[in-house]
């Protein structure tokens, strides 16, 4: 039996923590702030709540992996899971309306067209076809099992070129994907909103990213009832009943080395912890030089999306009046200016006109009653570290008037999703990446790990240099997003109880 000290009680860190104790360890969790769930967290006002973080959950098959090997009791029977359907509408500047079913193939390719005209669905079905064959070529050195020493092979892009037509050499880019393969400027806004979705700016977004629409039109879209806090609230739970010990309010400033090995780590008050392994579920400033390998001082990650960093606008917005009956859940409202987004997006400036992301849960658990209604607005923004700072709503070396300009273009186009919604709204509360950094320890939000680049958006392998020290988390393999979060936790806790020869679940 050996003794794990986690750094961080995010949803990564915490699915290894359980993990490792039902195998026989003793796992203590030490985290900085004063709850659990890292980037998964709740904002709560007069009787609403948001969600801060993600809002839909996919491939839940990675949490129900996690509830089963912890434990007897399944996800299911301690969160509501529904599918969300349409999984989502999307509306576009030339004022069409399109709803896609929730995987469904033959619905999908049913309604593009019906409302996008005859062809649009098999273009888009052609285009899916390929991006199977890239998810099948990277899923399980991507995904499934830890990285190697040698990561060059995944340096190349594994979107395969069309098979039809006179361009067959591979697009280079996410963006060139949509105009040459595509033929439709709505289906490339489609197409784009994916990599938008997950932080990847589209013009610089490998082809390989082709999987992320995939994954989601294959596997579904779901709901977690009471919002995804439910979700780190029944892990954390899971955590504690296999006698996972948090002690929150505790940050950890060192990890401790001896005989090149991690042996400890060095709470803020001065106490050093002795352990036998070191999780590191979020980034710590003492990690930086030779633990990681490829850390630029100038980069808050390691070997990490050094491409354009991202992260979030979040506008929680408290409504009267009820949500009309047969509102979809999400609603994408594409900018009318996607070259534009994309440019300023590319070169750390807020766009004029973002595309954003409407979520309308009809949820009880996040309205004080039936005559009101909880909805978030969120839009994708850059945010290298030095750009956002100095507390809420500020732009750091531009001013909180920029972002006051970027929110009420975001609530602007809302309203297109959000029938009177301005007459309709209480209140606001904006949440820019100066909000995630306080809580997080980071201005991103990381993407999960893409193929292509010359492997510039792997992040760094779970097993660390120093031997004893292991990365799970957003910020280490598989990358950022739930069930990425929820799949490193797996591979660290695999690496840790089978040893250097784990090479995944099979």
């Amino acid at each position: 039996m050996a003794r794990i000290a986690v750094i961080g009680a995010g949803m990564g860190a915490m699915a290894a923590a359980a993990r490792l104790a039902v195998a026989g360890h003793t796992v203590a969790v030490y985290e900085r702030a004063e709850t659990y769930g890292g980037a998964v967290g709740r904002f709560e006002r007069d009787g609403f709540a948001f969600d801060t973080g993600p809002g839909l959950l996919h491939l839940p098959a990675v949490y129900r992996d996690l509830f089963v090997k912890t434990g007897r009791e399944p996800l299911e029977r301690c969160v509501q899971l529904t599918q969300v359907d349409p999984a989502s509408r999307h509306l576009f500047h030339d004022g069409t309306a399109l709803a896609l079913p929730n995987a469904s193939r033959s619905g999908t390719v049913a309604a593009l067209d019906a409302t996008l005209g005859a062809g649009a669905g098999e273009r888009w079905s052609a285009f899916l076809g390929r991006a199977r064959d890239a998810w099948e070529r990277s899923r399980r050195p991507l995904l499934e099992e830890p990285l190697p020493a040698d990561v060059s092979p995944y340096a190349r892009d594994p979107y395969p070129a069309p098979r039809t037509g006179l361009l067959r050499r591979s697009a280079r880019t996410l963006a060139e994907v949509g105009r040459r393969e595509l033929g439709d400027a709505r289906l490339a806004a489609l197409l784009e909103w994916y990599a938008l979705a997950y932080g990847f700016p589209p013009g610089t977004a490998p082809a390989s990213a082709a999987v992320l629409p995939y994954l989601e039109q294959t596997f579904g879209t779901w709901y977690v009832a009471g919002g995804l806090r439910a979700l780190a609230d029944a892990v954390y739970e899971r955590c504690r009943e296999r006698r996972v010990k948090f002690s929150f309010g505790t940050a950890v400033t060192d990890v401790v080395e001896r005989d090149g090995r991690a042996v400890g780590v060095v709470l803020a008050d001065g106490r050093v912890v002795d352990a036998d392994h070191v999780v590191a579920g979020a980034p710590l400033p003492a990690l930086y030089g030779e633990q990681v390998i490829g850390w630029d001082d100038q980069d808050e990650w390691p070997r990490f999306q050094q491409g354009v960093p991202t992260g979030r606008v979040t506008v929680c917005l408290a409504l009267r009046g009820a949500r009309e009956e047969g509102a979809a859940h999400r609603t994408v409202v594409h900018s009318a200016d996607r070259d534009g987004e994309s440019a300023a997006l590319a070169g750390g400036r807020l766009a004029a006109r973002p595309t954003v992301t409407v979520l309308r849960p009809d949820d009880a658990r996040l309205r004080p009653d039936a005559e009101h209604e909880a909805v978030t607005v969120t839009a994708t923004v850059p945010a290298a570290e030095g750009l956002w700072g100095g507390g809420p709503g500020a732009l750091g070396g531009v001013g909180g008037s920029a972002v006051e300009g970027f929110v009420g273009a975001m609530i602007g186009a809302a309203e297109a999703a959000v029938p009177g919604l301005r007459e309709r709204l209480l209140w606001r509360q904006v949440r820019t990446p100066a909000d995630t950094l306080r809580e997080t320890g980071s201005c991103r939000v990381p993407g999960p790990a893409l193929a292509g680049a010359g492997g510039s958006l792997l992040p760094a392998a779970n097993p660390a240099p120093l031997a004893g020290l292991y990365f799970a988390g957003g910020w280490s393999h598989p990358g950022g997003g739930l069930a990425h979060a929820g799949m490193s936790g797996a591979l660290v806790a695999g690496l840790i109880v089978e040893g250097a020869g784990f090479r995944g679940s099979r």
